[in-house]
């Protein structure tokens, strides 16, 4: 049963750790940063995107997960206490081991942009993979990001999510144990 399976060993250094490697990835767009080591998650589930959830979502912020990643919910649940919601347009957070269609989620508004929803995407890997060529704030100059398990289109959808700054989605990429970000104000070029 995934309830026997822990959370972070120490949940107040766990949940600063995570904050901290969530803080510095979408400050600073493409760098890959370790995230959740020594965290044992039910299956699908892996490390990085389990410490995200243990430290970004609460009893306040709905849920939404992908079917896939159901054999993960009842752990989700009990160490996040998170409410799932069953429209991913409903959710402060998404888990998806697919990409989701970003249009359909929450962007918030041009009044209270902060409302639109994070994407915790599991993805194949950061090594090899679609290269990206990366630019906006938080980076001096253009950066690159190879990621393994991002759909063929991806960068077109990312350049309409950006496109509706300051409103849009944050997306954080999950590997194993470490992560990248890309916030809603960077832009995205495939090559």
């Amino acid at each position: 049963m995934s309830l026997d399976l822990p959370g972070f060993a120490d949940p107040v250094l766990g949940a600063q750790a995570g904050f901290r490697a969530v803080l510095d990835a979408l400050s600073r767009p493409g760098r890959i940063r370790p995230a959740g080591a020594g965290l044992t998650p039910p299956a699908p589930l892996e490390q990085a995107a389990a410490a995200l959830l243990l430290t970004l979502t609460d009893a306040e912020t709905p849920l939404w997960l992908d079917p896939a990643a159901a054999p993960a919910r009842d752990w989700i649940g009990f160490h996040c206490g998170a409410p799932f919601v069953e429209d991913p347009a409903q959710a402060a957070f998404v888990l998806a081991l697919s990409m989701p269609d970003l249009a359909r989620l929450q962007a918030g508004t041009d009044e209270s942009p902060e409302r639109g929803a994070t994407v915790i995407l599991q993805v194949e890997g950061f090594d090899g993979g679609r290269a990206f060529s990366l630019a906006g704030p938080g980076l001096p100059a253009p950066a690159r990001l190879a990621v393994a398990g991002l759909p063929p289109g991806f960068a077109a959808a990312w350049a309409d999510n950006r496109a509706r700054f300051p409103r849009g989605i944050d997306l954080i990429l999950c590997a194993g144990d470490r992560l990248a970000a890309l916030p809603r104000s960077v832009t995205v070029r495939e090559g």
